[in-house]
């Protein structure tokens, strides 16, 4: 027996809102198409509204036809064609079938019509999400990025921007459905509305049965985000060119495939479970519904054995209640299944309204061109989300406008860190870094990235064109062949490009056909010209060096200092033979500054900094 709290009010609002609560994103979804295409939505929706009305017209005119026929077996039969024709009954018998037919034709052209519309509007609108999943996760914190939390968030939003646009066909169907299915109701009414409600009753539980197991579904594919993150990557790692010498070269084939292997089987074990249980309930509720369209059969049959029936309405009828149990349980179900998909875009909206929190303020300040005084870093303290340890605390220092400031010291002593708050990659936890006189906080935020050129150690490798890898430093300026050729040869990456077989127009990396991949110092050349193509107002090299040879090295930061006369400038490096070139020399440990002054000074002093330089001066003798 039921307890009085099944029936409570507030629980059936609260496990409706959990069935229904999902649907709140359609509206959304609806914008984002009629965005990327609105003729085509208006155009689909229309062939729908008339496809609707077809079933139920040639279903009738069966109806029709078959009465006729009844009333032509009590008639003599006509002797030829004329006199077929000529009788006014049968000629409207012909009329009819002619009508049917033209009804059939017009139903599959326009099913067939409807059909390309909607592929062309999941097209357009696969393009658009797409489009605005880049750009708002361009806009999106480094923070946001480096979160694991975070990345199974834009790992599922990146899933469903393409993989839900058959949500919109789903729903546009169900419109049609829903029409059709008002349609056959009418027709019904008259004859026997309590078979309606008992068709109806008995498909419910059937729709409740679907909603509960698409939430456990879903809620099984929202937990497994992570696996399914290892997945990908183990599938990666062990089908890519990148990874391939590595895989090789240590026998890590089997090693990948096994730890392949015991994830996708528990993935594979957990979704069998839940196919098993689904399957199972949802055997027992079809059969139940089977059940009462046979009842109403029954009553449909025995009615017309009566007399109350003809045979034409016989077929209307049998035809209409099958044709409504099938739409009644399709709606019911696909309203299971679009609160199922649409649980899923909950994944991309949420995605959607995460907004950073590095931005430009209302009001900026105009970014001065060029850099008078300079920056300054006022007892600057930050530690990454999620950690306890500071990266930097109790920074000050003064970057003169001008100067080249080389940064140095070992590993996690906070060298990056700088270069990522001197860009607002980070915001400072404590303290504050000016920029003339001003808070970095006050310009606004593409100015101050715009004024800067970071080439970091491990700078991405574009699989495009020489000319186009280059032309990244300032994307805008790709078409400025000259400004290309000089950064190219303020960087020696002119040599590089020089030997390759289509010059500047050579497409690199392993990943498409027809491109060249090249050498560690040789990416690094093509790197290195992104920062000379930027024109920054600071210009900022993050050991983007390392796989140079000292020769090769010290060329590359000689011509960094002599073209970077009166401009900003830091470097990152554990070559001291380079560091010594600088202006100024920062030595770093633990987020400090320890020591501060020029090569000579320094060794002078007999501190950390001659410490080091002594310790890679007898690595060489």
């Amino acid at each position: 027996m039921l307890s009085r709290s099944f029936f409570d009010p507030a629980r059936l609002r609260r496990a409706a809102a959990g069935r229904l609560g999902p649907l709140r994103h359609l509206p959304a979804l609806v914008r984002l198409v009629y965005a990327a295409s609105p003729r085509l939505l208006v155009a689909s929706l229309a062939l729908r509204l008339v496809r609707a009305c077809l079933p139920v017209l040639i279903l009738y005119l069966a109806k029709l036809i078959l009465d006729a026929i009844v009333v032509e077996h009590g008639r003599p039969r006509p002797l030829g064609w004329d006199a077929w024709i000529s009788d006014p009954h049968r000629a409207r018998l012909a009329g009819l079938v002619a009508m049917e037919l033209g009804l059939a034709v017009l139903s599959d052209l326009l099913g067939r019509l409807s059909t390309l519309v909607d592929g062309l509007v999941a097209d357009l609108y696969g393009n658009a999400a797409s489009l605005r999943l880049m750009r708002h996760a361009a806009a999106l914190d480094l923070e946001q990025f480096e979160d694991s939390a975070q990345q199974d968030r834009i790992e599922r939003a990146r899933r469903q921007v393409t993989g839900r646009s058959s949500l919109i066909t789903q729903m546009f169907g169900q419109v049609q459905d829903l029409i059709t299915l008002a349609t056959f109701a009418a027709g019904l009414l008259a004859y026997a509305p309590w078979l309606i409600l008992l068709l109806a009753g008995a498909l419910v539980p059937a729709f409740l049965n679907e909603t509960y197991f698409n939430r456990q579904g879903y809620r099984l594919a929202w937990t497994r985000t992570p696996e399914r993150r290892q997945i990908d990557y183990l599938r990666y790692l062990g089908a890519s060119v990148e990874a391939a010498k590595e895989v090789k070269l240590f026998g890590l084939e089997r090693y990948i495939a096994a730890r392949y292997r015991v994830i996708a089987d528990k993935l594979v074990a957990d979704n069998r479970s839940l196919a098993i249980r689904r399957a199972a309930w949802g055997g027992g509720f079809a059969a139940l519904g089977t059940l009462a369209y046979y009842t109403a059969y029954a009553t449909i049959v025995w009615r017309t054995v009566a007399g109350e029936f003809s045979i034409g309405d016989l077929a209307f009828l049998a035809g209409s209640f099958q044709r409504l149990r099938g739409l009644i349980e399709g709606l019911l179900l696909g309203v299971s299944q679009i609160a199922s998909q649409a649980q899923y875009l909950d994944d991309l909206f949420s995605f959607f309204a995460v907004v950073p929190t590095i931005r430009s303020p209302p009001a900026p300040a105009p970014f001065p061109r060029p850099i008078a005084e300079g920056i300054v870093f006022e007892d600057v303290g930050f530690r990454y989300p999620g950690t306890q340890t500071w990266a930097v605390r109790g920074l000050s220092f003064r970057l003169s406008a001008g100067e080249v400031l080389a940064l140095v010291g070992e590993n996690g002593a906070g060298k990056t860190t700088i270069v990522k708050l001197l860009t607002r990659l980070y915001d400072p936890t404590e303290g504050r870094i000016l920029l003339d006189g001003r808070d970095l906080r006050a310009y606004d935020l593409d100015a101050v990235r715009g004024a800067v050129g970071v080439i970091f150690q491990d700078f991405v490798r574009f699989d495009f064109t020489a000319s186009q890898n280059v032309a990244v430093g300032r994307i805008e300026a790709r078409d400025d062949a000259g400004r290309i050729a000089a950064a190219a040869g303020r960087s020696l990456a002119d040599g590089v490009i020089g030997r390759l077989p289509l010059g500047y127009d050579q497409p690199l990396g392993k990943r498409f056909e027809g491109g060249v991949d090249l050498s560690g110092g040789e990416w690094q050349k093509i790197a290195l010209s992104r920062a000379y193509m930027r024109e920054a107002e600071i210009l900022v090299l993050d050991e983007p060096t390392a796989a140079l040879d000292a020769r090769a090295e010290f060329e590359v930061f000689r011509r960094f200092r002599d073209l970077s006369r009166d401009r900003t400038a830091v470097i990152i490096s554990h070559r001291f033979s380079t560091v010594r070139m600088a202006d100024r020399i920062l030595v770093l440990e633990g987020g400090r500054v320890l020591e501060t002054g020029t090569h000579a000074q320094l060794q002078a002093q007999g501190g950390r900094y001659a410490e080091l330089f002594e310790l890679q001066a007898a690595g060489y003798r």
